[in-house]
Formats: structure tokens, sequence, C-alpha cells
């Protein structure tokens, strides 16, 4: 049996992590079921986000190229282990896992690959309704954010990004070969206070340099929530002349601006990548496999839900699904007798979103060059990432990568690509810390894969660095840049 305890930095230090009240009870428990250990693997961690996807255990199927199960995985969140029963919750889990039938829990979707998971309309549907989302909370999003805001809040990093912009456009006009029009593209616009920051700077560092750059910048704000470019747009009304505002689908950038193929000479890209579709693989024992998840909630929060809605438990799926189709303000529409108003419909959908939780098992990856981590990129891609790596389980960050790979073909040739994000950027990180994915808010985030986007952009002829985010203390952010070989 494999027990494998990933936080190993919280077992050191002045107050290290004693992981023996977990453990002790957990092998007992283990020891005292039919359970055969020979077939079973233990995987112990640490998760950070206080909202997320799991319960405190979990047990997960390992199948077999014959859809039988080979092997068993029971999951423990450390962080929360020490506030229960350990031998009662592994009994129970395990129980259950035999009988499914008794596990309690009401299905919003089919098994399914993490990428195409009901998680991410509930995603969608944040960014497409996040105004009605705050007037209930009476908050906005980025407090959700560790420490309350952004990254991108930076003058510091905005300055950086600018006279790395001016170097460039003084090379070229010494040779007389920078264009009249100088097009900057932000994705993912937040409130539009980074835009602002960023705008400001550049006219008074513009002002300062001399010369007329200001007069020729082009700064395109694109984000998939209209709500989202309207705050934006309101944040940067002093630089209306300059900016043009796009909603796009960050995971396709190019459907909405081809017409800029390349001619942008930076792509500024915050918190974005993080927040997008992705697959989870695993390398076990020799054997590939992708992570399957079904969203559920718990009977009695099915029933809940039903009670405050004046619903019956057996709809609250279906109503799920239409909320999910709809958005709150139609469902409100469409249902008035359980929703009066938009605002009911929101305080449903935020007590359901607090109830979802993921069902994981593990089936069998045939092959990584028939696997598509994005159109254009197979899974081959994965395949240094994961080489010499032992037993991973990693993020994929499809709708990452199609959104890296969707944006360099936009950058003139000596443009780059700057991204603020979660950034996992070595893969043994991935077997001591936990990396998603979690809840901010009516979101999900997970950390992005950098080894893979590395790999990725270099085969495509671009350099790709990363380096930590220094303008703020404490923070996990990491810095991307990407730029054509010279």
């Amino acid at each position: 049996m494999l027990v494998d305890v990933r936080p190993t930095k919280r077992l050191h230090g002045s107050s290290p992590l004693d992981v023996r009240p977990v453990l002790g009870p957990l092998v007992q428990a283990l020891g005292q079921d039919s359970v055969d250990l020979s077939r079973l693997r233990v995987v112990c961690d640490w998760i950070q986000y206080k909202h997320n996807f799991r319960d405190t255990i979990d047990v997960r199927s390992i199948t077999a190229m014959d859809g039988m199960e080979s092997a068993v995985e029971v999951a423990v969140d450390l962080r929360r282990a020490g506030s229960v029963d350990i031998s009662d919750e592994v009994v129970g889990a395990l129980r259950e896992h035999r009988h499914p039938d008794t596990r309690g829990r009401t299905y919003l979707e089919p098994w399914t690959p993490g990428k195409d998971s009901c998680i991410w309309d509930f995603n969608a549907l944040y960014w497409q309704a996040l105004s009605l989302w705050e007037q209930v909370t009476g908050a906005a999003y980025e407090q959700a954010l560790p420490g309350g805001s952004s990254d991108a809040r930076s003058v510091g990093a905005a300055r950086e990004m600018i006279h790395k912009l001016f170097s460039i456009w003084d090379e070229l006009a010494t040779h007389n070969a920078l264009p009249d029009e100088l097009y900057v593209i932000e994705l993912g616009v937040g409130n539009g206070g980074p835009a602002r920051i960023w705008l400001d700077e550049f006219r008074e560092l513009a002002q300062e340099h001399g010369g007329d750059y200001y007069r020729r910048l082009h700064y395109i704000m694109g984000d998939y929530s209209p709500h989202v470019l309207k705050q934006a747009q309101r944040a940067v009304a002093d630089h209306a002349t300059k900016v043009s505002s796009i909603v796009l689908d960050a995971t396709d950038p190019a459907s909405s601006l081809g017409f800029l193929r390349h001619k942008a000479f930076l792509a500024y890209v915050s918190n974005v990548y993080d927040n997008l579709p992705t697959d989870e693989v695993a390398s076990l024992s020799g054997r590939m496999y992708r992570v399957e998840v079904r969203a559920y909630i718990a009977n009695r929060a099915a029933e809940r839900l039903a009670e405050h809605a004046s619903l019956l438990s057996s709809d609250v799926v279906a109503v799920a699904a239409k909320l999910l189709r709809l958005g709150p303000e139609l469902l409100a529409e469409a249902m008035p007798g359980h929703f009066p108003d938009a605002s009911a419909a929101v305080r449903f959908w935020q007590e359901l979103w607090a109830e979802v939780r993921l069902e994981e098992r593990y089936v069998p990856l045939e092959g990584l060059d028939l696997y598509e981590i994005a159109p254009s990129v197979t899974g081959e891609a994965l395949r240094p990432v994961l080489e010499g790596c032992g037993d991973i389980r990693m993020q994929v960050s499809n709708g990452a990568v199609a959104s890296f790979v969707g944006t360099l073909p936009l950058l003139h040739p000596y443009g780059y690509l700057h991204c603020h994000d979660l950034f996992v950027t070595d893969p043994a990180r991935y077997d001591t810390n936990f990396c998603g994915p979690g809840k901010y808010d009516g979101s999900v985030v997970n950390w992005v894969n950098g080894p893979l986007l590395r790999y990725i952009g270099n085969r495509r002829g671009f350099d790709v660095d990363f380096v930590p985010f220094t303008h703020r203390a404490s923070t996990n952010i990491m810095t991307l840049t990407a730029q054509a070989r010279d």
C-alpha cells in the first residue's frame, strides 16, 4: 500500500504538521476493512482553498482498459482531517464506494472529462451575470481574491512593461520600421483598474519620453463578460479615444482579434488562464490516465435548496440546468412562483454553487497522440513534461493552452506576451502542492501548467520564461513572457 503525503513543506518548521493523528486511525481503519491493501493508494493533500470541490475523505476508482476497477485511491484533505473522526469517515467512504446507491448524492451530470464538467458552465454564468451576483453579495469579485485585490494593480509592473515597449519601439524607429498604429491588447480586464493604471502611466512616461507614442496608441480591452467590460470602460474614460472594447472568448482570441495578426506589440493577460477549463491527467505505476469527474450535491443539500425555493428535491437538478441555460433573470421570469425576482434566483444559485462537489475516477488514456489538448495541439506535448516524473497528477490547462496558442500569432515580430497568473513552473510542484480546482466566489481556479506552455511555445519559435512577480510581497503569482526568437 502506497501512502503519499504531499504537503512536505508543512512537515518542517517551527509548527510542523503532525500527521500521526490522521494516518494512525486511517491505517487502522483500512486494516479492519475488507479492501485489498495491495490495490490501494492513499494520497494526502493540504487543500488551501476554503471553498473547494472535495470532501475530507474521497474514494476514487482506478479503472483498467476493460472498464473494471483495478485499484482504489483514498484521498485525504489534511487541513480538515483534524475536525472529523477519520476512522469513521474512511470506513463510511469505503462502504459507500462499494455500494454507490448509499452515497446520498444528487448528480448534476454524468461522468465527463474535467474540462467538459458543468462547473465550467457555473464559471461562465458567474462572469455573464456578475453584476447580479455582486448586488446580492454586496461585494466586488476582486474581494474574493487573496489579499482582496488583483496583482495587476501595480504601478511598478505597468512601468516595467511600458519601458520595455519604448525600448522596442525606439529601436524600430531608428530603422524606420515602426508602424504608425501601436496596438496593445489586454485579455481579462477585471474592473478596469489595471488598465487605468497602465494608461495613466503610459501617458505620463510618453510625455517624458517625447515623441507621439500616446497619439499612436490603440489599447484594446477584451473580456468574456459584458458587465466587466462596461465597468472597465468607465474606469478608463479619461483615455476613451485610445481604447476599444471587444467581448471575446479567451480560449479563442483570434476569432475576435484576427485583424491584429502580427500587429500587437503587447498582449497583456492577468489572472485569466487559471480560470479556464482544464482536464487533469495522471501517470500511475507507469500507466497514463485521464481524470473523469461527476458534479454532485449531497441529498440533504438538495432538500434544503428545494425547501428554500418551494421545489421538490427531485426537481433541483432540472432547475439547476435551467439556471445554467437561462441565467438568473430569465429563470425568475420563467419560474416566478419559485423565484419572485432575480435576486431570489441568484441566492438559489449561490447556495447551489456552495454545495457542488466533484466525484472523480481515473480512466485509461489510450494514447497521448489521440488526446487533443487544444485545436492543433495533441497530447504528445505532455510527454516531455511527464517524462521522468514517476507517479504524478497534473492539470492539462486546455483552455490556457488554447488561449496561449491563439494569442501568439497576434504578436508583431517584435511584440511579446506578458502574463501574470498562478503558474506551476516545475512539475515537481504537483507532487507537493494542491493545484486545484478551488472556488473563488462563483468562479473556478486551477494552477496553470507552465512547463507545458513553455514546451508548446518553444515548438512554435517563441522563448517562454517565468519569473516571480516582484511587485507584491507574499504572492504566488508568476510572470510569463513569450517573445519570438531572434
